[in-house]
């Protein structure tokens, strides 16, 4: 995942309330690029991940119990179980479907909600000082993925929250895998008509008939979130040498993911249960990390998670940023961070599915034990995709097939590994620190 920084995967239209002690437009580069790949600490035997599950444990009851009702409706899933050709172990798990092992064909829809949330801070960049440590000042900041943010992008082509809705993540798009045809369809079907290309049913006509599309989908009204002055910073990206006159905020996950949650009760009445997924959607706000408040002034804890997919109960969900900022180490450009969670959470929908350590790849420096798609690949992109209805190039990135995972042969389109050959083969031996 890029909880991603729950491992499963950012100029935002910005009102600036009140002014900085630096015109945001003016401040010079003065700090590191991060890493847009971190993967947030699920543990909760380490500081970091305490913090986090002490947070989420203070969610509201209610939330609880609605979301693990065991008789309401629940997401169509399909259980897969596979002995691993890279140690010889079984293992099985759930993902979103129907299973294309017993050549499955037909569509399975998910109904999704895409929920525009918008952050304010309440704490802005104010420099370095002599020592090194990054200063602050109060100053509220609005995050906005709803309006227009002409700092970072070009009119007509301006609104975050629109150019997620005009994106291959909802609109389908003609794709082909190396010569190979999967149809036209939604990137995330896409990429799983090639995942299980030998296996799924073609039809006598040779067509493609095994598809999951999130749909219908539905854009919610745009839900507010303050973030209390210790928990979130506004920064100007020019300060991390991106976009000129860009702002990026950065909010503590321990205080983000409990507000997301908190909010499906809320939610239930636009249609989120269990059986849906609800997919929250912002515009140049991160997570950081840390075992105590303060990681957003970036004096402490860990950056950057840029999205999530995660699971509450049987209530699933994921949320990733629509990136204007270029402010990070890697390309990590529109819509690439949610088509990394996406996928993610179609294969991996509640992050419990195993597979045999894999590492030393994408945003995994040491080794890694599920079915992460995007994980292997953090910061390789696909190859760009142009709407001619808006005009707008997107970016998806590339994705890492089932059969890395769990070993040869490939299942997948000309027997392939990845979506778009950078692996040719599976992950090899078991992952070794």
């Amino acid at each position: 995942m890029i909880r991603k920084s729950m491992v499963s995967f950012m100029c935002a239209a910005i009102a600036l309330v009140a002014s900085a002690p630096f015109a945001f437009g003016q401040q010079a580069a003065v700090l590191p690029k991060p890493n847009p790949f971190m993967t947030p600490t699920k543990n909760p035997s380490t500081a970091e991940g305490a913090a986090l599950e002490a947070a989420l444990n203070k969610t509201n009851s209610a939330v609880q119990t609605n979301a693990n009702k065991k008789n309401g409706p629940q997401l169509q899933t399909f259980t897969y179980t596979v002995t691993s050709s890279r140690d010889g172990n079984v293992y099985s798990g759930e993902i979103v479907g129907t299973s294309p092992f017993f050549g499955a064909n037909g569509r399975t829809s998910v109904s999704t909600q895409l929920i525009p949330i918008v952050i304010v801070t309440n704490s802005v960049f104010a420099g370095v000082n002599a020592m090194g440590v990054i200063l602050t000042a109060p100053g509220v900041t609005v995050f906005d993925p709803t309006v227009a943010d002409d700092s970072c992008l070009s009119s007509p082509n301006d609104v975050p929250l629109k150019l997620v809705q005009q994106s291959p993540i909802f609109r389908p798009f003609d794709f082909n895998f190396g010569g190979t045809d999967v149809g036209v369809t939604q990137t995330t079907d896409a990429f799983q008509r090639g995942n299980f290309f030998q296996l799924i049913s073609h039809g006598a006509s040779g067509k493609v008939n095994y598809q999951v599309v999130l749909d219908p989908v539905t854009t919610v009204p745009k839900i507010v979130i303050n973030i209390p002055a210790a928990d979130g910073v506004a920064f100007p990206s020019a300060a991390f040498g991106g976009c000129p006159t860009g702002t990026e905020g950065i909010i503590d996950i321990a205080v983000y993911e409990p507000a997301i949650i908190g909010l499906f009760t809320q939610l239930a009445s636009q249609g989120v249960n269990p059986s849906t997924f609800p997919l929250y959607s912002l515009h140049n706000v991160v997570e950081c990390e840390g075992a105590t408040s303060g990681c957003a002034t970036l004096n402490s804890g860990a950056c950057c998670i840029l999205g999530f997919h995660d699971a509450f109960g049987a209530q699933s969900f994921g949320t990733a940023d629509f990136d204007t900022s270029s402010i990070f180490l890697s390309p990590v450009p529109d819509v690439s961070i949610m088509s990394h969670e996406v996928a993610e959470w179609m294969n991996d929908p509640f992050v419990n599915n195993p597979t045999p350590l894999w590492g030393h790849t994408g945003q995994v420096a040491g080794c890694q034990g599920n079915l992460e798609v995007g994980d292997p690949l953090s910061g390789t992109l696909a190859p760009p995709i142009f709407n001619p209805e808006n005009g707008f190039t997107y970016h998806m990135q590339e994705l890492a097939f089932f059969s890395w995972f769990y070993g040869a042969p490939s299942v997948g389109a000309n027997g392939w590994f990845s979506d778009n050959a950078t692996f040719l083969t599976d992950a090899g031996p078991v992952c070794t620190p």
